[in-house]
């Protein structure tokens, strides 16, 4: 089996030991080329070059933004024409927040993410079949975990630009940035209007968060769940407040931090099995993000669930531990 292992070595938790022992034990498994992304977008193009060179399967040692990354260079943008073969996905976490991995039961050690990854791949030998999963298409890019327009995208321009003065960022740093980012929105008469599937229109929204699987993150260890019947398997999950007075919200938050019931208040609209979503600003452009990257800002987006897109290296569903 041929593959490719791509790297980030500027990713958050990746170390050279690490690399090392990732392609020393892969190269006994696989015919492995290792490549190290060198910029933004980088880790696309690799996978790209890989998909039209029939690999096998593409290894990614790296957080989600390169994960993502990845994917949208293996697959191009929705709607465009899909090369005809596509790899296999496998993710050893890299990154500080590690979704993906953690949403599709991968280790969050490297070393046991690669044992992991060496019985998934005896496994693949046995049975020819790997796990499939759904995405969220953007309309214009792919998203693996989550997508939203407002106060979330907010957040991740802001931390991109801390991340930008080199500044690095961590769980305890993200919350500084998001509590008077949050804080400052809600000041904000609500522009977005809501469409789903079946359902009346909903106006007077503040922001919409669109989720493929649960969690829809982590703060260090601690899942926080909109949805929580939302699965790669099923349609998406839709979180959004049509009210942010503080004392509803910080109930709210304290749901979905929580391990008791899950946000179902009256300023809550949730959809955990939505076929598509579209969120639409009365009030010109305003800021979106998938996967926490920042997109730009967008005056309408839809977002569509595509099923069983997706081939990748990790165990069943039905083997993966319940954190919601």
């Amino acid at each position: 089996m041929r593959a490719v292992l791509i790297v980030n070595p500027t990713a958050t938790s990746t170390t050279p030991a690490a690399r090392d022992l990732l392609a020393h034990a892969l190269k006994s498994r696989l015919q492995l080329t290792v490549e190290h992304t060198g910029h933004r977008g980088h880790g696309g193009e690799i996978a790209q070059a890989a998909a039209a060179d029939g690999v096998d399967l593409v290894v990614v040692h790296g957080g989600d933004g390169t994960v993502s990354g990845v994917v949208n260079g293996l697959l191009g943008s929705p709607g465009s024409p899909r090369a005809e073969h596509l790899p296999a996905l496998a993710v050893v976490p890299g990154g500080s927040a590690n979704v993906l991995a953690r949403s599709l039961g991968i280790a969050q050690d490297p070393v046991a993410a690669t044992n992991q990854l060496i019985q998934l791949l005896d496994d693949y030998r046995r049975h020819q079949t790997w796990r499939r999963i759904g995405l969220i298409d953007c309309g214009e890019r792919w998203a693996l975990v989550n997508a939203g327009m407002g106060v979330d995208a907010e957040v991740v321009a802001a931390v991109e630009a801390q991340r930008d003065k080199g500044v690095k960022v961590n769980a305890l740093r993200y919350w500084r940035v998001a509590i008077p980012v949050t804080l400052a929105f809600r000041r904000r008469d609500p522009v977005l209007t809501l469409e789903l599937p079946d359902r009346d229109p909903v106006p007077g929204v503040h922001f919409v968060w669109v989720s493929n699987t649960s969690p829809w993150t982590y703060s260090n260890n601690r899942p926080l769940v909109t949805n929580p019947s939302c699965t790669f398997e099923s349609g998406l999950g839709v979180f959004a407040l049509d009210g942010m007075k503080v004392l509803p919200t910080l109930n709210v938050l304290r749901q979905i931090l929580s391990k008791g019931p899950k946000p179902n208040v009256k300023q809550v609209v949730r959809d955990d099995d939505a076929a598509w979503v579209r969120v639409t600003s009365t009030a010109g452009p305003i800021p979106s993000q998938f996967d926490g990257d920042y997109l730009g800002v967008r005056e309408t987006m839809t977002f569509r669930s595509v099923p069983d897109l997706l081939p990748v290296a990790a165990p069943p569903a039905k083997n993966i531990p319940d954190l919601r």
